[in-house]
């Protein structure tokens, strides 16, 4: 595990990616957060309408401009940093939502690229709970986890399942894999 390592975790919403990064950056590892919700939350406070029950293009747009604008961030980084979401999120949440910015994103996402190694967290109905900007129901986030690992799978990227364990044995399994 040596030189810069871009790594993405993903996963339907809800499946403990937050709280995994916050225990990968207690260990010292860098995390870039997840730009989804920071854009939630800034809509909400200026009183935007880029949002998913809003203008659904512009708020897949901003995403997919935030996600590509947090990897440059990291780019020249000499150690691993792990990404809450990466790139191809906004291709899969375009999918979802039925927008037609497929071949847009996908060039987006062949240009910039993570480790080939992808982690999805997988849906856990016993940690899931619904939030201000997490307002889908259980059944929506295993369908979102199911397009994800498609999307990234379409993207050329090993997708790795998380299992579903603490969070301490989770950043564990992906320290395993990455030394791999």
């Amino acid at each position: 595990m040596t030189g810069s390592m871009l790594v993405a975790i993903s996963g339907g919403p809800g499946a403990g990616k937050t709280t995994l990064l916050l225990e990968l950056e207690r260990r010292g590892f860098r995390c870039s957060p997840e730009v989804a919700r920071q854009i939630i939350q800034e809509q909400v406070r200026s009183d935007g309408d880029a949002l998913p029950w809003a203008d659904r293009v512009r708020y897949c747009r901003l995403m997919l401009e935030r996600s590509v604008a947090a990897f440059l961030e990291h780019t020249d980084s000499t150690e691993i940093v792990f990404f809450d979401r990466g790139i191809p999120d906004a291709l899969c949440y375009s999918r979802l939502a039925g927008l037609r910015l497929e071949d847009e994103i996908l060039t987006v996402c062949r240009h910039y690229r993570y480790d080939a190694k992808v982690f999805l967290a997988p849906p856990w109905g016993e940690i899931y709970v619904t939030d201000p900007e997490r307002w889908q129901d259980f059944d929506e986030a295993v369908r979102t986890y199911d397009l994800m690992v498609t999307t990234y799978r379409d993207c050329g990227y090993e997708v790795v399942e998380i299992p579903r364990v603490s969070p301490e044995e989770r950043a564990d399994f992906i320290v395993r894999e990455l030394a791999r």
